[in-house]
This record gives structure tokens, sequence and C-alpha cells, in this order.
């Protein structure tokens, strides 16, 4: 993308999303030191180990690259997680970047195991190069699913992601299941195919079978530039908001599992 990015219409895109998240009892911050995510999202019991990619012991992200969104309740405890990141794909492709296990990794040799394995098969994958965001790691506590935070937290993440990078492509890896329950509709990706990643990852425990989800860049600026309040989840009254309590089980592997 060449066009410059519109300060002010970001702002007032990522205020719309801030404000409706005030109203649900969540206050969003954003970070950029990878090292102190990874300590967050340990201290969450329910939540599932955050994937090499957005770990600075296997995947460093260099400054200005990676970002990432925690959402804490009334009573300041952590109740949404979601972070980004930047790959810079201009010789290469999507495709060959999950293949290669470098999506994961920052030096497959090193770091990957001899059995690691990624299969893309998705047909745009091969399609998706340039500046390409990566989305992943979602989580959601689980007395606050249900209430829309899904996409509020990917309009946050679309914002900041356009502001930052302007990206040529923004992508995810879901699960399944997130299509036949209508999730990945919450996360304002406009296009998915199935075979994203069949990933076997063996010192971390991860075997997953992941669509592709994803966004042109123009797609994005539209979405940016053409927001609307009106296609927000409506503020649940006072009583309505619950506070405290963790989630009984983890879906973030990929973005997936909460709402």
């Amino acid at each position: 993308m060449t066009s410059l990015v519109n300060p002010l219409q970001v702002s007032r895109f990522l205020q719309v999303y801030d404000d409706v998240a005030a109203t649900k009892g969540i206050k969003l911050s954003i970070g950029f030191d990878f090292r102190e995510y990874v300590s967050i999202t340990r201290a969450l019991p329910t939540k599932s180990s955050t994937q090499p990619n957005f770990r600075p012991d296997r995947s460093p992200i260099k400054s200005g690259e990676g970002y990432w969104i925690i959402g804490v309740d009334m009573n300041n405890q952590v109740a949404l997680v979601d972070a980004a990141r930047l790959y810079d794909l201009s010789r290469s492709n999507l495709a060959e970047h999950l293949e290669s296990l470098k999506a994961f990794y920052a030096d497959p040799i090193k770091h990957a195991h001899p059995e690691d394995r990624c299969t893309c098969t998705a047909p745009s994958a091969k399609r998706i190069t340039g500046k390409v965001a990566y989305h992943g790691d979602l989580w959601i506590r689980r007395d606050f699913r249900g209430q829309g935070l899904a996409k509020i937290t990917a309009g946050i993440a679309h914002g900041v992601s356009f502001a930052m990078w302007a990206p040529d492509f923004l992508c995810s890896l879901v699960a399944s299941f997130s299509l036949d329950k209508g999730l990945v509709a919450q996360y304002e990706m406009l296009h998915h195919e199935s075979g994203g990643a069949i990933l076997r990852l063996v010192q971390e425990d991860i075997m997953e079978d992941g669509w592709l989800i994803w966004i042109t860049g123009e797609e994005l600026r539209s979405q940016v530039e053409r927001h609307d309040r009106a296609t927000l989840p409506l503020a649940p009254s006072p009583s309505s908001v619950r506070r405290g309590g963790t989630a009984a089980h983890d879906n973030s592997r990929w973005v997936r599992g909460s709402k």
C-alpha cells in the first residue's frame, strides 16, 4: 500500500472500539515488549502457551514490528490478550513462510525439532506477499465471552496494524470450529480457506489443522475509513457486566475459540 495513513481517521476508528470495551468493564492497553507479554500470558492459568512466533526466545520481534493488546477488568485482572507481528514477505509468500517454519522460529535449524512440520495447501497463501500483518494468540476469559469482545479486539488490532504498517495483507490462522460457530465473522476478516496450516511442533506440543483467514490492505483501509459505530455490539446494562472469575479451558492456539 502506498497511500498515506490518516492519523485522525485511525484515532476515530480506535476510539469507537475502545469506548464500547469500556462499557463492558474492560480497559484496553497496548504493549511492545514481548518478554513482558510472555510473562503476562504464562500467569494465566487457563491459557495455553503462547506460540513461538510471539516468543522472543524463539522468534525475536524487532522494535516497531510487533505489539500486543491486553484488557483488564474493573479489578485489574486480565480478561483478554491478543498479539500481532509484521512479516516481510517481499521475497517470499505466506505458504513458503509457514512451511519453512520461519513463521514460528527465527532460526528453524537451531530451534525446530527434526520432526516439526507445517503444510500449507490454501491456494491464496501463495499470493499473500509483501508486508503481511499476522494476528494470533487471542484469549478471552470465559466470563467475558459472548459479549462481542472478539470483534472489539479485532477492531483494535486492525486499526493499530493499519496505523503502524499499512500492510499489504492482514491474516490469521483459526481452528475449523471457529467458522462452524460463526466466530470468524467477528474477526472482521473477509476471506477464508481451508489448509492454512497443518502444523506439528513437537517441543511445543502443538498439533493443529488451521484455516487461513485474511483481508487485503485495501479492504483494511476501507474498514478504517468507513467504520460505523452501529456495527459494534451494543453495550450490556451495568448489571450484566460480569466481573472476576477465570475460564475453565483455553482455546487460544490460533486466533480462536473466544467470542
